[in-house]
């Protein structure tokens, strides 16, 4: 099959040879012929024999052959006679178009001996279309301010054809206002042009209707119309204008559909809606409306579908800039198509290594080649890659190219690399081709696993289950593949004397902290130690990161009551005087907790007592203070049981018993509870008897004491008279605060009122009154020496 091809290939470069060696023998003289369009086809148009002398039956004998471009036969040759013919009937307008004159270029090849002959064929034109407008109802609004001589551009008929037979002059129908000239193009083409002779009155005539006539050159001649309507407005004075007048733009032959050509621009000096503009093609072909189209809003002009520069070179487009009050500018945009490159160059690759090891030094990735059809500056060819990239090419010979790194490659950095090599001609445009390369960095075991954290920080609530996951650690590698596979281990602890094993474990796997058994705050509240990771590479890389376990507290250690003491071999008596005013502090409860934080946070509550309403407990600080007077009918001992509760979650509670006394003063003996409930014991008739002469003694004492404090009041108020009938003397008892310290079971200062007779400056007490201050400790029990006098005043001694 290979033979085969090469076979062809010679045999065709063989005959291109001798080709080419006779178009260099051929002669560089045109034979011209013509013949009229739609012409029947076998018709006569030359005897080729006699045109080239050469005898009859020669052209036969040497194989004469007709040779035109595209290899479509217009023409055919009858070799015995020499005749050349038409092959068909020709068109004009089909073969040519507007291109005047219509050649057929076409060549004479005689095989034998090889001889090349140029000559081309004219087609004539013959009037055989009419002109036909593109729109055959045109509308135009006439500003009845338009002066006479104002001119009117009208869109143009089009005739396929050409010379006298293409369009010669316009006509308008007869009417008072208006006559049509007939003007003409660069390009040739010839427009109607409506000129106002006479002003409009729009109010005279609103509008009118006329008829616009196209006759072409031909004899006879064609004619072709269209209807324009005309409609008189009132004054917009102003037309859009264009500036520039005139756009010349170049543009390449593959640009893509919709690709923006030029913006244009008109401007109404108008105000409001009269400077509105709206912009369209004008006195467009039917190629240039198929070809280019314009926004109506923005002016801007796009392609519509693909340019052929070996068709067309240039294009010459109207633009028609109309505002909302009819009136028009007209400017021209000239499109020149550009030739381009056509041809990319291509990629052939060689050799190819889609994967290095990392940290290698120079190594050869790829060899390839490359190549463009297109010659001289289009057919040079430069190739390059991206310059980011740690990779160069080096050329080995002409159009073959080494792919190298240029250092050696760090994966962790960069695992994989896209090289786009790029080759591109010299052409204008420069076409380029890419041609993309993938290449894999294998990976060398060269990073240590990393922890997450230098340090961990874990917190486990003391009294846990055994095995409780505590937490993680995580360590990653960079490596891939086992390089990365990454154990984890305990490290010998940094305090010998914690006994790590029995504390803690790791999952060698995940990371994973387990707490082996249940940890006690109050025993160990933190503990420190390594854990290492290690990956499975070889040799094996390590690193380690320490890990900080804090024991949160639980809420497992009840109360425990300071004062009073609950095991003392006989319990404490607090001592209260019956005078003591509401909030008299009576003693504290002491009490801590071990556990910290809120659980150690304590509150104290009044449990049971014997009087319910006679003492209370404050919740915070446990001081026990009296809840109001006490009264003779309340028992001398009293038994308050106080609770002390923690605030954790359960709360844990202790209680305390705190035995009390009520004395009369500071007069009464301190009498110690018995052991046990040796006084509960005693009978119950002796107890009553107490009862009854206390009673008394209190009444008396009370009734006593009215009795003198009516007698000074009546006494004050008798004057000079009564002077020998009251014992009492004049003068005021100026008050002294008599400073006692504390003793037996106070525990601090208190301070007594004390009021002696005027004028006397004895010491002689006539009413003791204790004032009570921020007791902190235990009931008062001061001793008092009595005065001479007291025993007279008052009827009673202290004892």
């Amino acid at each position: 099959m290979e033979a085969s091809r090469k076979l062809i290939c010679r045999q065709r470069q063989v005959f291109f040879f001798f080709f080419f060696l006779g178009l260099a023998q051929a002669s560089s003289e045109f034979r011209r012929y013509s013949v009229v369009e739609e012409t029947e086809g076998s018709s006569f148009v030359t005897n080729l024999a006699k045109d080239l002398g050469l005898g009859q039956g020669e052209l036969s004998r040497r194989g004469a052959r007709v040779i035109s471009k595209g290899n479509k036969l217009y023409l055919q040759l009858d070799q015995e006679t020499g005749d050349l013919l038409l092959n068909e009937k020709l068109d004009r307008e089909e073969l040519c178009g507007q291109t005047e004159p219509c050649m057929l270029r076409f060549q004479v090849l005689l095989e034998n001996p090889l001889e090349f002959f140029q000559a081309e064929l004219q087609v004539i034109d013959i009037n055989d279309h009419a002109p036909v407008f593109m729109d055959r109802d045109m509308l135009l609004k006439i500003s009845e301010s338009s002066p006479p001589g104002t001119k009117f551009p009208l869109k143009n008929a089009q005739d396929m054809d050409v010379g006298r037979n293409n369009i010669e002059n316009y006509i308008i129908s007869p009417n008072s206002y208006f006559r049509v000239l007939t003007r003409k193009r660069s390009d040739g083409r010839k427009y109607p042009e409506l000129v106002l002779d006479k002003v409009l009155d729009r109010e005279e005539e609103p509008e009118l209707r006329l008829t616009l006539t196209a006759q072409d050159g031909g004899s006879p001649p064609r004619f072709g119309t269209a209807q324009v309507y005309i409609e008189v407005v009132d004054i917009n004075d102003n037309a859009p204008e264009f500036e520039p007048p005139f756009y010349r733009v170049q543009i390449p032959e593959d640009s893509s559909i919709g690709y923006l050509i030029v913006k244009v621009s008109a401007t109404d000096i108008d105000i409001g809606v009269n400077r509105e503009i709206s912009y369209s093609l004008f006195q467009a072909s039917e190629e240039i409306s198929k070809t280019f189209e314009i926004n109506a809003m923005t002016g801007e002009i796009r392609l519509k579908r693909q340019l052929d520069f070996e068709t067309t070179q240039s294009y010459e487009v109207n633009i028609e800039a109309r505002d909302t009050g009819s009136l028009s500018g007209k400017c021209t945009v000239l499109i020149q198509v550009m030739d381009v490159n056509d041809n990319a160059p291509e990629v052939t690759m060689s050799a190819l290594t889609r994967q290095i090891p990392e940290n290698s030094p120079e190594t050869v990735v790829a060899v390839f080649s490359v190549s463009d059809l297109d010659s001289e500056e289009n057919g040079k060819i430069s190739c390059y890659i991206q310059d980011d990239l740690p990779f160069f090419l080096k050329s080995s010979m002409e159009n073959f190219y080494t792919l190298v790194t240029e250092r050696p490659l760090d994966r962790e950095a960069r695992a994989e690399y896209n090289v786009s090599i790029t080759v591109t001609d010299l052409g204008t445009p420069r076409l380029k081709t890419e041609h993309n390369i993938t290449v894999l960095v294998a990976d060398v075991n060269d990073n240590a696993p990393a922890f997450t954290q230098t340090s961990y920080t874990l917190t486990v609530r003391e009294n846990n289950s055994p095995a409780l996951h505590i937490g993680t650690v995580r360590a990653t590698d960079r490596d891939a593949g086992a390089n990365a596979q990454v154990t984890y281990s305990l490290l010998p602890p940094l305090d010998p004397h914690v006994p790590l094993a029995s504390l803690v474990s790791i999952n060698p796997d995940n990371g994973h902290l387990f707490a082996l058994r249940s940890l006690d705050y109050e025993a160990l509240r933190a503990f420190e130690f390594r854990v290492g990771a290690a990956d499975c590479g070889s040799p094996a890389l390590s690193s380690q990161a320490l890990v900080r376990v804090l024991v949160a507290d639980d809420n497992d250690n009840a109360p425990f009551v300071l004062y009073p003491l609950q095991n003392a071999s006989a319990p404490c008596t607090e001592l209260v005087p019956r005078a003591a005013e509401a909030g008299y502090l009576v003693t504290k409860v002491v009490a801590v907790d071990g556990d910290s934080g809120q659980n150690a946070w304590l509150s104290y509550q009044l449990l049971k007592a014997t009087e319910p309403g006679l003492f209370g407990v404050w919740a915070h600080n446990g001081e026990v203070r009296t809840a109001r007077l006490s009264s003779e009918r309340d028992a001398a001992k009293h038994r308050l049981v106080v609770l002390v509760k923690d605030n954790g979650e359960p709360p844990l509670s202790a209680s305390v018993m705190l035995h009390l006394l009520l004395v009369d003063g500071f007069s009464q003996p301190y009498l110690p509870v018995p052991e046990a409930e040796a006084a509960d014991a005693a009978p119950a008739a002796q107890l009553t008897v107490y009862l009854v002469v206390a009673l008394v003694s209190v009444s008396s004492l009370f009734l006593f004491s009215v009795l003198v404090f009516v007698a000074v009041r009546l006494c004050r108020r008798g004057g000079a008279a009564s002077v020998g009938r009251c014992s009492v003397p004049e003068g005021h008892f100026p008050g002294h605060l008599v400073d006692v310290s504390g003793t037996g079971t106070l525990s601090q200062s208190y301070q007594y009122e004390v009021y002696l007779k005027g004028d006397s400056g004895t010491s002689e007490f006539k009413f003791l009154k204790p004032v009570v201050t921020n007791f902190q400790g235990h009931s008062p029990g001061p001793d008092i020496e009595e005065t001479p006098n007291f025993r007279k005043d008052f009827g009673f001694s202290i004892q």
